[in-house]
């Protein structure tokens, strides 16, 4: 879904939030694109359904632009870009989610070493989703012959419900959907083979940012925001199923035989901004072009003190 997710955290008793939020008497705003990021924030999201408000999800540049939210859950590589041009002014407070992709095909008991010498379709041409999917493939010794490019996630689903024979990188919850629609479905992580080529369980993928007046104003209430959103995200792996019914009542996912599924495929981890360096670094390493020519600076990352 093409949407993105504006959390306003306004009603603090409704919200139950901390004391710390109470005696700040701040009201945060947070946006964040539908789909696998917005499983970080689910379970805070339900508790308030009314605040939410949908645009359309190549905004997201906009939003940075036009810093109204206190809070921007996006694509880690696209904060850090526009944070290197001078676009933006938010800093990366933590990483949220580590690669939902994954390479599917329906043929007969389909396994990686067959997209040796063979076609491989894509979807996100110049993104840093399909550079970390080349460079895993190519890491661990597996060539496509060639690789053709579709537009999203949902366009590779497609192709590979209609041709049997197609191979292709889709990401969850897409994935699971198609398994459920069709048995003869196969994926495989591209996790699984990032963290042999890396050592690393996942790559940087999407990150919560902070807006830094915020921070600076209200520096009690943003560690409280911080600790919601972090036990929020440890949910996808400790609650499945509370996360589960959260995305089908905010329509993130479509229901919940996909969720339950889905959710558990879709790396969401909280990792605050210190311990998430050295693997964004690492990510970035893999196309700078899609940070902006270079790692991020140190300014760019956000540390609560």
């Amino acid at each position: 879904m093409k949407k993105i997710l504006s959390l306003i955290l306004s009603a603090l008793l409704v919200l139950g939030i901390s004391s710390a939020w109470a005696e700040d008497e701040h009201v945060f705003t947070l946006a964040a694109p539908s789909g696998a990021p917005a499983l970080a924030v689910a379970t805070l999201a339900l508790e308030n359904p009314d605040a939410f408000r949908f645009v359309a999800a190549d905004t997201i540049a906009a939003e940075f632009a036009s810093a109204q939210a206190d809070f921007i859950i996006a694509p880690l590589n696209a904060g850090a870009k526009l944070f290197k041009a001078g676009k933006s002014a938010y800093q990366m407070a933590a990483v949220v989610t580590w690669g939902n992709l994954f390479f599917a095909s329906q043929k007969p008991g389909f396994q990686l070493t067959d997209i040796n010498g063979a076609k491989l379709t894509l979807f996100g041409e110049n993104t840093i989703n399909a550079s970390v999917a080349l460079y895993a493939l190519k890491a661990n010794g597996i060539e496509p012959a060639q690789v053709e490019y579709l537009a999203g996630a949902a366009n590779t689903q497609a192709l590979l419900l209609s041709d049997s024979s197609a191979i292709v990188m889709t990401a969850e919850p897409a994935l699971t959907a198609a398994m459920i629609k069709n048995e003869q479905v196969t994926g495989f992580s591209v996790n699984g083979l990032y963290e042999q080529a890396t050592g690393f369980q996942g790559f940087a993928q999407a990150a919560l940012f902070v807006r830094p007046d915020t921070a600076q104003a209200h520096p009690e209430a943003v560690k409280a925001f911080l600790a919601q959103v972090e036990a929020s995200a440890s949910l996808a792996t400790d609650d499945v199923s509370k996360v589960a019914a959260a995305a089908v009542a905010l329509e993130i996912l479509p229901n919940l035989k996909v969720a339950s599924r889905a959710i558990p495929q879709c790396a969401i981890r909280y990792v605050a901004a210190a311990d998430a360096k050295e693997q964004v670094e690492r990510t970035a390493q893999i196309d700078l072009a899609q940070f902006g020519g270079a790692v991020p600076e140190d300014a760019f990352y956000f540390t609560a003190e």
